[in-house]
């Protein structure tokens, strides 16, 4: 029987505390979340997993890049499959919308509740969430294929974003699949009529004469 290699090892034990980590935490909430408990989920001693992550703080900063590579990663792979023309601003923002809407979220959610009370929590979260926030924006703005130089273009997508992590809060208590359809279909109508100039039109030019 061949061995794994050690490295291979230690890097499979992070990765299940971290997958053990977002289950408990969606699962319990951040104060009934400990590391004891996500070893045990993981499989693993809670020597081996403070040999990794010494403190619940640093498991929880693993679970955050996680969650937020996951939803990155969701994004980009779904990429190549969208349409081209005036359909695909819907497809983006079905995309982009239904991204908060699983364990992943719930998971975040816990924690954003959680760090609006612990200030060291606070301190861990907030950057690694702008962190992974930039991200998201800058690959919608790709996805959609606008020129953020024009007008209200950023907040419009921005806004995008803020109303997918509403939705998402929305879909915790009872299935929101079908008003969240309604709202996609009738959001890309907005955004067609406020994009696609934006995609499509060039820069304007400065042509007024120069003084002198």
């Amino acid at each position: 029987m061949i061995r794994e290699p050690q490295q291979e090892r230690s890097r499979t034990t992070r990765r299940r505390l971290i997958d053990a980590a977002v289950e408990c935490i969606g699962e319990l909430g951040w104060t009934g979340t400990t590391v004891a408990l996500i070893a045990e989920r993981a499989g693993v001693s809670r020597g081996a997993a403070q040999h990794h992550f010494p403190a619940r703080e640093n498991l929880v900063a693993a679970a955050v890049e996680h969650v937020g590579e996951v939803q990155i990663t969701e994004l980009k792979r779904h990429a190549d499959g969208l349409p081209t023309g005036s359909s695909r601003i819907e497809a983006v923002v079905d995309m982009l919308l239904n991204l908060y809407a699983g364990p992943m979220f719930r998971a975040a959610l816990h924690l954003w509740v959680a760090a609006s009370t612990d200030e060291g929590l606070r301190g861990t979260l907030v950057p690694l969430e702008a962190r992974v926030g930039r991200e998201a924006h800058r690959l919608a703005v790709e996805l959609l294929g606008v020129d953020e130089s024009h007008p209200g273009v950023r907040e419009l997508v921005q806004a995008t974003l803020d109303l997918a992590r509403g939705l998402g809060l929305a879909n915790l208590l009872t299935d929101d699949t079908r008003r969240r359809r309604q709202i996609i279909r009738q959001w890309s109508r907005v955004l067609g009529s406020e994009l696609l100039p934006a995609a499509t039109e060039p820069r304007q030019r400065d042509v007024r004469p120069k003084t002198r």
